[in-house]
Order: structure tokens, then C-alpha cells, then sequence
């Protein structure tokens, strides 16, 4: 295949574009009344739990608390956060609610999650992705204090950092504390890439208008909201800081196990792969290696030329990021290998493989996109302007340009809340 040289400085453009944010100087830690950040000890990591725990509970002494947990909520010993919880507080621990996939992850993504009994603790879990995913007044009644303690990707689209959202609106609404017990970012702090949300495209897979890739915490996030007027009313806001985290730090170097956040993001590494092709995800007929070893792993389309790709993705030179071509089931494109310090912007390393996939099958993985389907990726994306843009032939480094602007405004908007280095 013959790339025009007009291509060819395009895609010469994203190397330019590989992750700037990474390059930043470490903000100043400034921190914003009435939202108190407990200041952990000194020593080495430890998760926001571990650091609750090591001071005794000591801000849930007394309350009757409701939990907001799953799978991932798991000590850094490797104990359920709830059974820990339980074991502290004896019956004052009175509640559980569980988000998309339900509270051992299993349940497949976008289906409702049923209100059941826990058998590991014996007590009610409340679904927060089934007929609400806010928690009712009836839901809050028995407790006093609100802890969320879920493992999070990094990617505005996930929808934990949601629940979490409408949680502390409800915790607000009935006059409950909302905790919020910190884990790391596993995308790391540094990477802030990828399209804003626009208002009219706010939704479960977009709650809070951060980029698509923001690099902060759970519980930065929650400070932020309150602060920003994301959350229609303000708890009484506590964020128990990790100890020994920073903006740098890889998922392996916290030396904690990885235990999925949902049944496609199996891996610690997952999330990479997420970021990069999950925009791509929403199109007709493309395969991302959903069902396979490495979900996310691959790009590819229905009759895509495999070399054609793959030639493509060579001529991008993405810092951190390989490529191999692949053929199955009537399905071209490659498979993906992306290095956790990779510097390359993934996000849009995904936007520019929708647009070469929708170019080497003549538009279709676009055109053919209409009603729930094309709702949904345009909620994804945060704009209807990546479908439009496509439909026009607007170049993909010209779409991915358009996002710089705003997400250097968010670099600066988002340092007051930050709590590491």
C-alpha cells in the first residue's frame, strides 16, 4: 500500500503528541475545606483500607456503616475488605452495595446486577446497577456513614468512578458521611489524554467531565467533584489517603496482587489495552480480542487487511507500543503489546486506528453504526463529533488535536486536588 507523504507528516504529528503530560513537574499538595484527607503514617505502601485499619477504624468507631465494595476491595494481606471490616466493627457494619459486574465480578458488562444476600458476611447487598444505580433512601436508612472501597482503571467510560459519584449525592441527600478509602490509578498520575465530555453526552459510562484518560485517584476525583459542582449536593467528604503512592508508580511497583475489576479487564496491564482500543470497541464489526488471553489486545475489522494494518500502526512510531498482524474468522488487524511505562498517547493511538479500520473497509465500521449502538459510542466518546468527523473524512490527528487545549486546562484545574507527588 502507498501512503501519501501528506499521511505521512500526519502520522509523524502524533509522535509529538506522545503523552505530554508525563512531563510535568509534580503539583503542590493543597488541600480544600470541608473535605478532610487523612494523613496517613509514614512507612511503606499501603492502601487506603490498611491505613483505616492501622488507626484502629477510627473514623467509622460508633456509626453503623454501609460498604460499597466487590472483588477488587481486598487488603493489601489479601483479606476482603469487608470481611476486615466486619471482623472490626462486629454488627455496626450493617450494609454492602455492589456496582456493575455485582460484588464478585462475574456478571457481564451492562447487565443488571440483583440485590442479594452476601455469603461471606451474611449481610444484604444492595445492587447499585439494576433498577437504580443511586442508592435510596431506603437503601441509606440503616446506616450512618457511606465507605467506598473499589478498585478503579483510570478511564472516564469505567463506571465505578460513576457509582461512586451518585453515591456521595445520595450519601448528601440523607445527611450521610461519604468515606472514601484510596487505591491506586493504575493507568499511573501523569497520563491525562483523550476527548472531554460534553454535558449533553453525560451518562453511567460518563458521569463527571474529566478526559476520557484523567490520571487521579478515586479519591481525588471526589474531592474534585465536590469542589467543581459535579455532584448536585456536597457530602461531609473524608478520602483516606494511600501511604507511599506516586504519580508514577506502575501497578508493579506497589508489589499488590491484581484481582480483575470486571471479567474483560482480567490483567493489572488490562487497562492499557482498555484505554486504547475500547473506543474502537464501540464500531461494527471490529474485533478487539474480547473472548481471547488478552482482552482489549487487538484491533482489528471484518475483511481488514492484516499487513495493511500493521504497516499502518508501523509508521505511527508509538513510544512503549508493538505491533503484530493477525488473521481469524474472517477478521484483520493486529494484535497489540503495550509496555505499563509506555509514553505513546493511547488514547489516541485508539481514535487513529478506528479511522484507519474505517478506511480499509470502505467506511463501514462507521457507516453502519445507528441507533443504541451509535448512542452508546457517542456517550463513550463524550461528543457525537468523532462519528461525524469519520463520516467527513476529518484526518484522525486533526480530531486528536482538537483535545490539547482543553486537557491542559484540566492539568492545571485538577492540581489543587491532588494528594501525591
Amino acid at each position: 500500500m502507498v501512503f501519501p507523504r501528506a499521511f505521512l507528516r500526519a502520522a509523524s504529528a502524533l509522535a509529538a503528541l506522545a503523552l505530554a503530560s508525563c512531563e510535568l513537574a509534580a503539583p503542590q499538595q493543597t488541600y480544600q475545606q470541608p473535605y478532610q484527607q487523612q494523613q496517613p503514617q509514614q512507612g511503606p505502601f499501603m492502601l487506603g483500607i490498611d491505613v483505616l485499619a492501622s488507626r484502629g477504624f477510627d473514623l467509622l468507631r460508633g456509626k453503623r456503616v454501609g460498604l460499597i465494595t466487590n472483588q477488587t476491595s481486598m487488603t493489601g494481606r489479601g483479606e476482603r475488605t469487608r470481611s476486615a471490616m466486619q471482623r472490626a466493627l462486629g454488627p455496626n457494619l450493617v450494609a454492602l452495595y455492589a456496582p456493575e459486574h455485582g460484588i464478585d465480578g462475574t456478571i457481564g458488562a451492562g447487565l443488571h446486577v440483583s440485590t442479594r444476600r452476601d455469603n461471606v458476611t451474611g449481610l444484604t447487598v444492595y445492587s447499585l446497577y439494576g433498577p437504580t444505580r443511586k442508592p435510596t433512601p431506603a437503601m441509606l436508612a440503616p446506616i450512618d456513614v457511606l465507605v467506598f472501597d473499589l478498585q478503579d482503571i483510570g478511564c472516564r467510560s469505567y463506571t465505578y468512578i460513576s457509582t461512586m459519584i451518585v453515591a456521595m449525592e445520595a450519601a448528601a441527600e440523607c445527611g450521610k458521611q461519604f468515606v472514601v478509602l484510596d487505591r491506586p490509578n493504575p493507568l499511573g498520575g501523569w497520563r491525562v489524554e483523550g476527548p472531554p465530555l460534553e454535558s449533553k453526552w453525560k451518562s453511567f459510562v460518563g458521569q463527571v467531565p474529566v478526559p476520557y484518560v484523567h490520571g487521579m485517584t478515586a479519591g481525588e476525583l471526589a474531592m474534585m467533584a465536590c469542589a467543581h459542582g459535579w455532584v448536585a449536593r456536597v457530602p461531609r467528604l473524608d478520602v483516606v489517603k494511600m501511604q507511599g503512592w506516586s504519580r508514577g508508580m506502575t501497578w508493579q511497583d506497589t508489589g499488590l496482587r491484581w484481582y480483575q475489576t470486571s471479567p474483560n479487564i482480567p490483567h493489572a496491564t488490562s487497562p492499557f489495552y482498555y484505554v486504547t482500543t475500547g473506543i474502537l470497541g464501540g464500531a461494527t464489526s471490529v474485533d478487539i480480542g474480547i473472548g481471547t488471553e488478552n482482552p482489549f489486545g487487538y484491533a482489528g475489522g471484518s475483511g481488514v487487511n492484516p499487513q495493511a494494518l500493521h504497516a499502518y500502526c508501523q509508521r505511527l512510531n508509538a513510544p512503549g507500543v508493538s505491533f503484530s498482524p493477525y488473521s481469524k474468522d474472517g477478521f484483520g488487524g493486529v494484535r497489540l503489546s503495550i509496555s505499563p511505562r509506555a509514553t505513546a498517547d493511547l488514547t489516541a493511538l485508539d481514535v487513529l486506528l478506528l479511522a484507519e479500520i474505517n478506511r480499509l473497509t470502505g467506511g463501514k465500521v462507521i457507516g453502519r453504526m445507528s441507533g443504541s449502538k451509535l448512542n452508546l459510542f457517542n456517550k463513550v466518546y463524550g461528543s457525537e463529533s468523532l462519528y461525524h468527523d469519520l463520516r467527513r473524512g476529518v484526518p484522525a490527528t486533526s480530531i486528536v488535536a482538537r483535545w490539547q487545549s482543553h486537557n491542559q486546562s484540566f492539568r492545571s484545574q485538577r492540581q489543587r486536588h491532588l494528594l501525591y507527588p
